[in-house]
């Protein structure tokens, strides 16, 4: 997701498609779980082995999956394979100044080596990991350049385009209403519950929205915004009635299927955005955060 927490999910169809149903054959994967993997050794230091960079764990399988992909090499996960792992009761490790700060220093290090511009996705989601110390990262830059690996687009056009981190999209920040001054916040909520506005915090978090180029309003977590018995809440991407036009002269964010426009909250749901006819007043106006250039 775009904190880049590693999770598993399920084999997409194209790679079911690429397997021609047999379910023995190696799976390639996007990522990797990092615990347990086999390579051989030469091409293991040849593509950089660890960033040395990081310290005691965590992130450096994503690093790993991210450097083979897009230096030309590929992950499969070996269906039939069977390894024993043995955990430990306790970690042997002391974790300086906590175990957030060693995982934000070691994800660090991967968004700025190998996400490209993708990276501002963890940065708004996280906007207080800039304050952590990340170091020298211009090594593991130049291995990039010998290795001559591909770009992070490409990465999520031909390796995981199944990915949450959309490819283009118009904006990634808030969503603040003119009248109100709250912001659109997804409270903690999930798939089907309906979407919050709180008060602007800049923390990132649950009030970053991406406007994609498919028209949707996307957090993080794969939950868009969209529009049930005219009520707004939030579905999993996939799902219908996701569809929104921002107007960069009005203002207004407005639901296509309906025609009708998002609105500051009304008086029955007061921590939720509410639907009705475009007037463009300033109940209706939401400055959108993170707007690019690009007309939409």
């Amino acid at each position: 997701n775009w904190k880049l927490n590693f999770r598993w999910y399920q084999v997409p169809q194209r790679e079911l498609d690429r397997r021609s149903g047999d379910r023995s054959q190696p799976t390639r994967t996007p990522t990797m779980a990092g615990g347990l993997f086999a390579i051989d050794r030469d091409y293991f230091y040849e593509m950089g082995s660890y960033d040395e960079g990081m310290d005691i764990w965590g992130g450096e399988n994503l690093e790993m999956s991210f450097r083979i992909w897009m230096c030309g090499g590929k992950i499969y996960i070996v269906t039939c394979s069977r390894v024993g792992h043995v955990f430990r009761k306790t970690s042997p490790y002391s974790w300086p100044g906590g175990v957030g700060r060693i995982i934000n220093h070691n994800t660090q290090r991967i968004v700025e080596v190998w996400m490209d511009e993708y990276k501002d996705f963890f940065y708004q989601i996280n906007p207080n990991v800039r304050a952590t110390e990340y170091g020298d990262v211009s090594s593991r830059k130049k291995l990039r350049q010998k290795l001559n690996c591909k770009s992070f687009r490409w990465y999520l056009e031909h390796i995981y385009p199944e990915s949450q981190l959309p490819i283009d999209y118009h904006s990634l920040g808030e969503i603040r209403n003119k009248a109100t001054g709250l912001c659109l916040d997804t409270m903690g909520r999930k798939s089907g519950e309906k979407v919050g506005v709180e008060r602007c915090h800049g923390q990132g978090g649950n009030q970053v929205f991406c406007l994609t180029e498919k028209k949707q309003l996307m957090t993080d977590d794969d939950m868009c915004i969209a529009v049930e018995d005219r009520i707004v809440k939030f579905v999993k991407c996939g799902a219908g009635n996701t569809e929104w036009q921002y107007d960069r002269e009005t203002k207004t964010v407005r639901h296509i299927n309906t025609d009708q426009c998002l609105g500051k909250p009304g008086p029955r749901d007061k921590d939720v955005p509410s639907l009705g006819k475009c007037t463009g007043s300033d109940d209706q106006q939401w400055i959108v955060g993170g707007l690019k250039e690009a007309t939409m």
